[in-house]
């Protein structure tokens, strides 16, 4: 048989066994994902019942949350989402220069997003324990931010991974599972922010 042929079949089989490997790596994160959307969806019916069954829901210095930086904050979370999509497309393209480019500005929108919300915090009136709300609303937004700073991390990862030479050549799991996990969070958000700051 002609070497040619058999190093043809060689990587034929070499493309397969990680195309079946990524597979099943991606069933596994997105069952992982399952179990954190049953962890929100578990605090977010929490919040309801607390809301619609607690007499005094917001603190008494509260009449109304400030919603201007927040809504500013999640309209920069919200797109990083077409950004990071956009380095997904950027890689899959073997544009590893877009790539870098669009995922360094998906960090910085992150990072944006995390110090808006620390700086909310420090102007809160409440605390983690000012009633039910107090508990309910720092809890909530606390346990995304750390979804959020998740998210950034693996994307540095990703990105340090894009200087090692040939390695984004054949398998792109790990960006494609940061992607997935970023949308994750972006959509979980949209839901808090109209829990939080629209129906209070």
């Amino acid at each position: 048989m002609d070497s040619s042929i058999i190093s043809e079949e060689l990587q034929h089989s070499r493309h397969e066994h990680t195309h079946d490997e990524e597979g099943s790596k991606m069933f596994g994160f997105i069952v992982f994902l399952l179990s954190e959307t049953f962890i929100f969806l578990g605090f977010f019916t929490a919040y309801i019942v607390y809301k619609t069954t607690t007499p005094e829901w917001l603190p008494s210095s509260v009449s109304v949350l400030e919603i201007r930086s927040p809504a500013i904050n999640t309209v920069v979370l919200v797109s990083s989402s077409f950004v990071i999509y956009l380095a997904e497309r950027a890689l899959a393209r073997h544009d590893l220069m877009k790539f870098r480019q669009f995922l360094t500005l998906t960090i910085a929108m992150g990072t944006y997003f995390l110090v808006g919300q620390a700086i909310e915090w420090s102007h809160l009136s409440f605390g983690f324990t000012t009633g039910v709300f107090g508990g309910m609303f720092y809890l909530l937004t606390g346990f995304h931010g750390l979804h959020v700073l998740t998210g950034i991390l693996l994307q540095i990862v990703v990105l340090g991974r894009s200087f090692i030479p040939g390695n984004y050549n054949t398998g792109h799991f790990g960006v494609n599972a940061t992607s997935l996990f970023w949308h994750f969070v972006d959509v979980i958000w949209i839901v808090l922010f109209v829990l939080i700051y629209i129906w209070h």
